[in-house]
């Protein structure tokens, strides 16, 4: 199990796979690595790394649960690359993967090729973060994965209609843990939640729209999923008025975030890395 120390002493879990052009894959913000495992098969000509960021997935959890940002996370990805000998990769980001992509072309453009981000910008669309709220740090009720799969296909139908059962109860395998007794379990530190808490309270949020700006100076591909309630059609287009060379994608029938292996995502995914990889 690939693991690698960075300069606080934690461990972080990683893993590195195929030759070619690296493409670092960051997950969101309760997810791990696993988060790639569908479009995974697809990237069969590029080096792709997948890391499990503190307290989520297997690695160790942190004792400062301030450290559980966005700005520790984005120098632990620098700390992987260097641990790599990987001079510049492109991000491959899933929502807080994006948000960190963005502070890395801010403060380490030179390590970046460019990003691909997973239904997130620099503005989150009203409600969104409400509904985040709603589930994290909060072990889910299930009392197995066979009754998450249904749970998970009736209430996300509305913004993943189409998608089948069998498709969330592997989704339900790759974010929760099966519980010794019956029940499931978080795959991250509960704790998360009070982190995020705390730096709600800590003060007005940083205008990340300087940081998408600094995105912006390196290829830049949005995919969107159609559905989505912290993307919306009008974030996209002011982002694109502000980075007039980023490709958008739109992802039908899916809400935040998407799956990445549908077709118009792989579209999106490979075209960029082609272009600039």
């Amino acid at each position: 199990m690939p693991r690698f120390a960075v300069p606080d002493g934690l461990e972080l879990h990683y893993t590195d796979t195929g030759e070619g052009p690296a493409v670092l894959c960051l997950a969101g913000l309760t997810r791990n690595s696993d988060d790639f495992r569908f479009v995974l098969p697809f990237l069969p000509d590029y080096r792709v790394i997948r890391m499990d960021y503190r307290g989520r997935g297997l690695s160790d959890r942190a004792e400062d649960i301030s450290t559980y940002s966005i700005v520790q996370e984005a120098a632990d990805a620098v700390a992987l690359l260097d641990h790599l000998g990987i001079a510049r990769a492109t991000i491959l980001g899933t929502s807080r993967g994006g948000l960190i992509a963005m502070l890395l072309a801010a403060s380490h453009p030179e390590r970046l090729r460019g990003a691909i981000l997973n239904d997130i910008g620099p503005e989150i669309a009203p409600g969104g973060l409400d509904r985040i709220m709603e589930y994290v740090g909060i072990p889910p009720a299930y009392a197995d994965y066979a009754e998450a799969a249904d749970g998970l296909a009736a209430a996300m139908a509305p913004r993943f209609p189409g998608v089948t059962r069998d498709r969330w109860r592997l989704h339900a395998e790759l974010i929760w843990a099966e519980r010794e007794g019956g029940g499931l379990d978080l795959r991250y530190d509960a704790r998360l939640r009070d982190a995020l808490r705390g730096q709600a309270g800590a003060g007005p949020a940083p205008d990340l729209w300087a940081l998408w700006d600094a995105l912006a100076r390196l290829p830049v591909t949005v995919l969107h999923g159609a559905n989505s309630d912290l993307l919306n059609a009008e974030i996209l287009a002011r982002m694109q008025a502000r980075a007039p060379g980023m490709r958008a994608v739109t992802v039908p029938a899916r809400g935040h975030v998407p799956f990445l292996d549908e077709r118009e995502s792989l579209v999106g995914i490979l075209d960029h890395l082609k272009d600039h990889a």
